[in-house]
């Protein structure tokens, strides 16, 4: 079995439900649900794969259409019942996070390029989907929300994921486990509200004009 393929397949399934997910708060019809779910699911892999210089995976094996079509159809089906679990959304997107991160960086270590680079590429791949998504949804992206983790944990997988490669210990159990270790993070920064400190110290006076 292609673990590689699996997660892969798996993590494009997060990200879409977390999509479809936005565009049914958002009231969009089916349509507009599939094709935010597709964007967010498949947006990350294919920046991944552009920058690598290999046709999108999306396009090459049309079996990653499949995952935006199930979750389009789920969430249809059972927006009702999410609807009671505000965080469902984040919750799904953090899935997608945990294992975008170390496919995009398994992906560009596999093609060869050195291991800061492939750092990089793989924090790019996991927050790729949810950015896409919170912009074409007219949304403050999640990724610069100053009061909440999102590419720390994305930065951690990726980081992992390169030492144990480097290491010649990497392995499909390795690989969800660090997923693990990810979507962890994420969930826990959720429920204790952690951040990293802001780019500023803000001062108790009044705010001045950008320049």
């Amino acid at each position: 079995m292609d673990w590689s393929l699996v997660l892969d397949l798996l993590g494009t399934f997060f990200f879409a439900v977390s999509g479809c997910l936005l565009a049914a708060r958002r009231q969009y019809d089916i349509i507009g649900s599939l094709l935010l779910g597709s964007l967010t699911g498949l947006g990350g892999g294919v920046i991944r794969d552009v920058i690598l210089g290999v046709p999108p995976a999306a396009l090459a094996q049309p079996i990653h259409l499949v995952p935006p079509v199930v979750a389009t159809v789920l969430v249809y089906f059972f927006m009702p019942s999410v609807e009671r679990f505000p965080r469902t959304l984040l919750v799904f997107d953090a899935g997608g996070l945990a294992l975008f991160c170390t496919t995009g960086t398994i992906a560009a270590l596999t093609a060869g390029m050195n291991p800061a680079s492939a750092a990089l590429l793989g924090v790019t791949t996991g927050v790729g989907g949810g950015l896409l998504r919170d912009v074409v949804a007219n949304r403050d992206p999640q990724l610069f929300n100053p009061h909440d983790l999102y590419a720390v944990p994305a930065m951690l997988g990726a980081a992992l994921t390169t030492v144990l490669w480097s290491l010649g210990v990497f392995s499909a159990l390795a690989q969800l486990l660090v997923a693990a270790v990810v979507f962890g993070l994420r969930i826990l920064s959720l429920r204790f509200g952690w951040h990293v400190p802001h780019a500023a110290r803000r001062s108790a006076g009044p705010e001045k004009p950008e320049q």
